[in-house]
């Protein structure tokens, strides 16, 4: 009697997953292969070939970022890489009245690095610095930059935000001059690299404190003249005088020995800002009275990642100077090799299938055709009818070279629609709360170690290829780049690459584009000793097994 009540359960899940199996016209669902009694299943893989190459990038779209890299970064495979910054500031008051007899006494400029903190003990923060890239020291200069940065394109329409790019382009035909960023030197700094302490300001009995930030003092008499002495002046009455009059602050760095250190600044923090300390003679007679105190204070350009921009320009500069020649890809038969780089390095076109789609030409089969005949039931219009196989997970294996690499790749890449330049259905079903590690899978090291050397990546494309069988979509190429926060992808729109043409990737994702790492990847043209690292296209399905 139990047996057959087994026999009977067993038959009635049975028949439960063949309906869901037959009726299956608008999803797929992924069955369990360990479940016993379920014998006419088949759980099987299929490897598909795929054409992927290397894509060397032009200059990139670097204003409007949601944060910015200074300093410099020596890598180990590409070359050295130099980030510098020009910013225009606001002021936070409009026709200010400064006091009789007025004295500025400091001028103190922060910009928060990302941190996070670790602990307390005795009151102390603990800190460990986010996105800072090498350990070297580096020395750098503050100019008064003297170039207008305007808001909109004149070439386009005055309704179209102007663009900037890595190499000070504002076009194919104009760029901004280095002469004009750099006017009166503001600050000059030796021997720097960012520190992770806690920032403890103490005035009288008041303690402030402050996260890790690049945070020194600057001259007072160019801002006693720039700024204290223009009282009543039109140039301080609103933010278009006061830009045109005061056009910004150019950030140049560089290297001390061959070495230094990159860091990710947050511009838009609250607390990032130059603040002029100023005081006055006090009103009391006391011989004692102290004299009255008072600040005046600029701000950096707040990013909006609602609109995805700047309330006002702020533009990274990249200058690489690197030691290897990134090849220019094969778009036909694809690489052994894809080449990396954040910035304005490169990344990697992948397509599917070979690249092919849905044809008109019933008398042959393009390869994305015979795959979609093996999954799925099409009408006489190739439309989706049914399901034959489910598919139950769609990966992309990346291999690192380790005899390339040196240990700095990066912890994640990112995969895209470079087509219509958005993330791939995957990356809305994944969780931001986990890093969406399970779509895009995390660098895989040959031991527990995170600084050992790297491994491979695996991303997970399973709803996107669920898409082009069920919903009749396009093979679109992929982009795969480096980043360095996979998270901000969804919220933030590309940047723009310069004098891209009909055939070109169009735009990168902004992860990319603030990332100075790189690696090296096998592609699907691997041959001899590396055949076992080729680049596929692995599908596990289920099947009835009739």
């Amino acid at each position: 009697m139990k047996n057959k009540k087994i026999a009977l359960k067993n038959l009635f899940i049975l028949a439960v997953l063949m309906t869901a199996f037959i009726a299956c016209d608008k999803d797929f669902v992924s069955l369990d292969s360990d479940i016993s009694g379920l014998n006419n299943f088949d759980v099987a893989e299929n490897k598909y070939d795929v054409i992927a190459y290397t894509n060397k990038l032009k200059p990139i779209q670097t204003n409007n970022l949601p944060s910015n890299l200074f300093g410099y970064y020596k890598d180990l495979v590409y070359g050295n890489t130099t980030a510098s910054l020009v910013t225009q500031l606001s002021p936070t008051t409009m026709d200010p009245t400064f006091p009789e007899e007025v004295r500025l006494d400091s001028v103190v400029l922060t910009i928060p690095y990302f941190s996070k903190s670790t602990g307390i003990e005795n009151e102390v923060t603990s800190y460990k610095l986010d996105s800072v890239y090498g350990d070297g020291f580096i020395n750098f200069k503050l100019y008064e930059n003297t170039y207008f940065l305007r808001s909109f394109d004149p070439n386009v329409g005055f309704d179209q935000p102007q663009k900037y790019y890595s190499d000070r382009s504002l076009s194919t035909s104009n760029q901004i001059p280095l002469a004009s960023l750099r006017g009166t030197v503001l600050k000059a700094v030796d021997s720097f690299k960012p520190s992770n302490k806690e920032i403890k300001l103490i005035k009288g009995e008041e303690v402030t404190r402050l996260a890790p930030a690049l945070r020194f003092k600057m001259d007072t008499a160019f801002w006693k003249n720039k700024i204290l002495l223009k009282e009543g002046d039109p140039v301080l009455s609103n933010v278009n005088n006061f830009q045109n009059y005061f056009r910004g602050i150019y950030f140049e760095a560089e290297a001390v020995n061959n070495d230094g250190t990159m860091m990710m600044l947050n511009f838009a923090s609250s607390n990032a800002n130059i603040t002029l300390h100023y005081s006055s003679p006090s009103t009391s007679t006391a011989a004692d009275a102290e004299r009255v105190t008072g600040t005046y204070r600029l701000n950096f350009p707040s990013y909006n990642p609602t609109t995805s921009s700047a309330t006002y320009n702020i533009v990274n500069f990249l200058n690489n100077d690197f030691t290897i020649t990134i090849p220019e890809g094969n778009s036909t038969t694809g690489d052994e090799r894809l080449y990396l780089k954040g910035g304005q390095g490169s990344m990697a076109v992948i397509n599917l299938f070979g690249g092919t789609d849905l044809d008109t030409d019933e008398g042959t089969m393009t390869a994305f055709e015979a795959f979609k005949n093996d999954y799925v039931q099409t009408d006489a219009s190739g439309k989706f009818v049914k399901a034959k196989r489910l598919i139950n997970e769609a990966n992309l294996v990346f291999y690192v070279d380790q005899s390339l690499t040196q240990g700095q790749e990066p912890d994640r890449i990112y995969i895209y629609d470079a087509k219509n330049n958005i993330p791939l259905l995957d990356y809305s079903f994944d969780s931001a709360d986990n890093g969406r590690i399970n779509h895009l899978g995390k660098l895989q090291h040959v031991s527990d170690d995170e600084n050992s050397q790297g491994v491979k990546y695996k991303i997970k494309i399973t709803e996107h290829i669920k898409n082009l069988l069920l919903k009749d979509s396009t093979n679109v190429s992929l982009g795969l780049a480096v980043s360095t926060n996979v998270n901000i992808e969804g919220s933030v729109a590309q940047g723009s690459i310069l004098n891209s043409d009909n055939n070109s990737i169009k735009k990168l994702p902004i992860s990319s584009i603030l990332s100075p790492k790189g690696t090296v990847l096998f592609g699907n043209n691997t041959s001899g000793t590396n055949e076992n690292k080729k680049l596929y296209l692995e599908i596990f399905y289920t099947e009835p097994n009739n």
